[in-house]
């Protein structure tokens, strides 16, 4: 309990810093007490970022890069129903089939499980003063969304997740060519800010 209150006076603090409202500023703060979710990891599938500004929506840029969240019910794959498999829209990794989808009423496309356990690297995040734990992508590192414990049978996972990070292949058509997996498709563009 101790350390959870530290914790959050020091991102307090950094938030009080950062908008000039603290004379006790110390840039020396741990950076896993100011939110850092990850440490630098060589990914298997990496892009430029040039490329990635080129290719990439705005949306799916701040989403899978700079760790953006998407506007709650505005994604395009929020209520999305048609069969088939949702990638990574950064790099094409498979990521969750359409029958583990579910609607969580929270306003982001939720599923209860992966393609494979391998898919997605989970990392503790403690931004905004609260633990949570976010799901990136395995193959490039992209910024997905995060992980609860509330989902239904059979795991009790519910994988919430930005639209703007996903493709989708449907079971229909045949894979796409570009990417890493199968290449990225394409989601919605919103200017939200509310955090997933």
């Amino acid at each position: 309990m101790a350390v959870l209150l530290r914790r959050g006076l020091f991102v307090a603090l950094h938030h009080a810093c950062r908008q000039g409202r603290s004379s006790v500023c110390h840039p020396a703060l741990p950076a896993a007490l100011l939110g850092a979710r990850r440490t630098k990891k060589t990914w298997p599938v990496s892009f430029s970022q040039d490329e990635l500004k080129k290719r990439l929506t705005p949306q799916q840029y701040h989403v899978t890069q700079e760790r953006g969240t998407e506007s709650a019910f505005t994604g395009d794959f929020t209520h999305h129903k048609e069969d088939g498999t949702y990638t990574c829209v950064v790099c094409g990794a498979l990521l969750f089939n359409s029958n583990t989808k579910f609607d969580s009423g929270s306003g982001w496309p939720s599923f209860y499980d992966l393609v494979k356990e391998e898919s997605i690297t989970l990392s503790d995040d403690f931004s905004y003063g609260m633990h949570r734990v976010e799901a990136t992508c395995s193959q490039c590192g992209g910024h997905l969304g995060h992980l609860f414990d509330d989902g239904p049978r059979p795991t009790g996972k519910r994988y919430c997740i930005n639209s703007a990070s996903l493709g989708f292949q449907s079971k229909d058509a045949a894979p796409a060519s570009s990417g890493a997996e199968g290449g990225a498709a394409s989601s919605s563009v919103s200017d939200g800010k509310t955090e997933l």
